[in-house]
């Protein structure tokens, strides 16, 4: 298999950290987002979303990184990360998919770009709009899973699933742009339980081959 990923990508991070859970070896090519050429080249050659992650898999071309985590799910289902039980299954796609699609299209790349070079925004501004959609995103989840009161010490009980696959990277992107933590502690405690493990270590941005 082959990931298309970059290093501070926080949906190539998820799929980086579910391919480590399954013991699987992925070969990593580099798609520099910051670099005009290589995301042309890559949309050019690959996959004309110019979206990252991309997983050439012996089934074919995939995209989008929850598309990929469920492929995996299925393809490679030991260890499982996704918990027996229907509610259960529901609950961790429901975390996964607030990180995913609540919280995380507001923050991403093209979308602070846009503020920043079409609608003239000054960086303080576009700061501040980050720090607001991930943390007000962030408190949202973290009442979701107080409340359903299915987490141990992972989202759900004791063994880690795709939700913490989300979760992780934004909280790392969370701390990168100076978010306050305070309002989600049950979350900042799931988050330091998944960095000790080899799996998410092994994931993590500074330990890329494209890291800068």
């Amino acid at each position: 298999m082959k990931l298309y990923s970059y290093f501070r990508s926080s949906a190539a991070y998820r799929v980086r950290i579910a391919l480590n859970l399954k013991g699987l070896a992925a070969e990593q090519a580099t798609v520099h987002l910051l670099q005009k050429e290589a995301p042309t080249a890559y949309r050019a050659e690959h996959n004309p979303q110019g979206l990252i992650p991309a997983l050439d898999s012996d089934d074919g071309f995939l995209v989008q990184s929850l598309a990929i985590l469920e492929y995996l799910e299925e393809r490679y289902s030991d260890p499982a990360l996704l918990p027996q039980g229907l509610a259960a299954r529901a609950y961790v796609r429901a975390a996964a998919l607030l990180i995913a699609c609540d919280i995380h299209p507001l923050a991403n790349l093209r979308v602070l770009r846009y503020l920043k070079h079409e609608l003239g925004q000054e960086q303080d501004a576009i700061d501040t709009w980050y720090r607001h959609w991930v943390e007000d995103g962030l408190v949202r989840l973290e009442a979701f899973v107080v409340n359903e009161g299915r987490s141990g010490r992972y989202i759900l009980g004791d063994s880690p699933t795709m939700a913490d696959c989300c979760l992780v990277p934004q909280m790392f992107n969370a701390r990168r742009l100076n978010c306050d933590t305070t309002a989600f502690p049950r979350l900042v405690a799931i988050d330091a339980n998944c960095a000790a493990l080899d799996a998410f270590q092994r994931a993590h941005p500074s330990v890329q081959p494209d890291a800068e």
